[in-house]
């Protein structure tokens, strides 16, 4: 017997992506705090520290504290349909990106990804901690030893930045990968750090010193555009004292300047 409500979806949007929740009346969903884009009339809203319905005050707030260790808000919202016909409420990301949807019960019950990555559940499915079993994914991985498990065994919703890739990896495949471009991945997928070797290309080579090791079986999903690549690009061109950006006022910022159009006498 499914413990989690089983909901309809569709994903509308090419880059800038929504997900729309179909909800039969006393269905209900989870999302993010702040996540939600519209609900119709007869959608109830109700914020909680906790997606689960037993505990009391001291377990809510645990379940609470360590959804703020997965990079999550301290609050979790539900929205239940409390008409006599389905409505539909809809969920979108912070930022540009793809969703990718979840059976949780076609990968055992549980899937691991990166902190943040959560949007939106069925209810029923619990959002926890994970912590690396190794000491150098934990320290090198982008992600430190804390990750995100979602269980259940309805659908689950994630977002990902740019667009996804997903590849099913056989047992002792190995792919490295740019340690913030995981999305999230099987429990049976060993996750590890490898350094990228070479002190020159270690420095220079522009991927940083680690790499992350995924080892088959399992599925991967892996994302072209994490948040903190499009985060530094975007604070590298943000304006300085006096209106100028990065680089100007230099020589090299003056000969960009005048490839640019930008230049005068």
């Amino acid at each position: 017997m499914p413990s989690s409500d089983v909901i309809d979806y569709q994903i509308i949007g090419d880059d800038l992506q929504a997900v729309v929740i179909t909800l039969d009346p006393g269905e209900a969903c989870v999302a993010e705090a702040g996540a939600m884009m519209f609900m119709e009339e007869g959608i109830a809203m109700a914020t909680q520290m906790s997606m689960k319905d037993q505990g009391g005050m001291f377990g809510k707030i645990f379940e609470a504290g360590k959804r703020l260790i997965a990079g999550e808000s301290f609050f979790i919202t539900m929205f239940g349909n409390n008409a006599s016909v389905r409505r539909c409420v809809a969920f979108a990301s912070a930022y540009p990106g793809h969703i990718v949807p979840l059976e949780l019960s076609e990968h055992g019950g549980s899937i691991l990804c990166q902190k943040e990555a959560f949007l939106c559940a069925a209810r029923g499915t619990d959002v926890d901690i994970a912590f690396s079993k190794r000491l150098g994914a934990g320290f090198f991985g982008g992600e430190g030893f804390i990750l995100q498990r979602i269980n259940g065994d309805g659908l689950a919703f994630l977002h990902a930045g740019g667009s996804v890739l997903r590849r099913e990896l056989e047992p002792g495949e190995k792919v490295r990968v740019d340690t913030g471009c995981i999305v999230a991945f099987d429990p049976t997928v060993e996750y590890d750090i490898q350094f990228v070797g070479g002190v020159k290309t270690a420095l220079f080579g522009g991927e940083g010193l680690f790499f992350a090791t995924l080892e088959g079986p399992g599925t991967i999903w892996l994302q072209t555009l994490p948040f903190s690549r499009l985060a530094d690009r975007i604070i590298a061109c943000a304006p300085r004292q006096g209106g100028k950006r990065v680089g100007e006022g230099s020589v090299l910022g003056g000969v960009w300047n005048l490839m640019d159009g930008k230049g005068g006498v």
